[in-house]
């Protein structure tokens, strides 16, 4: 089941200097205190839910399922390539995709953005701040998602299934890496000697001991 973060909740915006130190590990908004975000962690549970009905996605609340139906209706559609938007400034952000213009640059290594909230996580990179922490082991992430991915070593959660042999993983990735072994697909290709690999880091070893020349003493 899908839920949208609820329209119109203070505090959403998000920057590299900001002093919100209290993160939601569901949508990522940052909150100026912990009774604060208390408040706003109770829009993900599954009361008073709003159902989409285009498609199976549910909201918080009205105004989050009003902007939503902008996507079905065309409110906000990009004449590049149709593609439909929820909102204005998401419009806008999407149609960087086409011009490659990418305004939101950072002040470490200068390297540029679409918008500001990719910026945001790019540079905690440089920062090396963790703000989401797993609740069972008190881990940390510099993205949320990653804290969902963890999660699942203690969950013991394999949503991914290979549909050749119905083995389960715990990570889509890995689930591709273990689908070309049925399918024989090689798709790293050494620059040296073109021999080909299923995975990179199959690739990577093979450098290290086909290519990487030694001096002798």
């Amino acid at each position: 089941m899908e839920f949208e973060v609820e329209a119109g909740i203070a505090d959403i915006t998000e920057h590299p200097h900001s002093d919100k130190l209290y993160v939601c590990t569901v949508c990522d908004k940052q909150f100026a205190s912990e009774g604060t975000l208390a408040v706003h962690q109770k829009c993900h549970t599954e009361e008073n839910c709003y159902s989409c009905t285009q498609c199976e996605k549910r909201y918080l609340s009205k105004n989050a399922l009003y902007k939503h139906m902008n996507i079905h209706t065309g409110k906000y559609r990009c004449t590049e390539c149709g593609k439909c938007c929820d909102s204005s400034n998401n419009l806008t952000i999407h149609r960087r995709s086409h011009s490659a213009e990418k305004p939101f640059e950072c002040s470490v290594c200068s390297k540029r953005f679409a918008d500001d909230a990719k910026l945001v996580r790019h540079s905690r990179a440089h920062s090396g701040v963790k703000p989401y922490k797993c609740q069972l082991c008190d881990k940390a992430f510099s993205r949320s998602e990653l804290v969902n991915i963890h999660a699942r070593v203690h969950t013991g959660e394999k949503p991914y299934e290979c549909y050749v042999c119905g083995k389960a993983f715990s990570q889509s990735g890995t689930l591709h890496h273990h689908v070309r072994e049925h399918t024989g697909d090689k798709p790293y290709r050494c620059s040296l000697c073109d021999r080909c690999f299923s995975n990179t880091s199959h690739l990577q070893m093979h450098k290290r001991r086909a290519h990487t020349s030694t001096r002798p003493a």
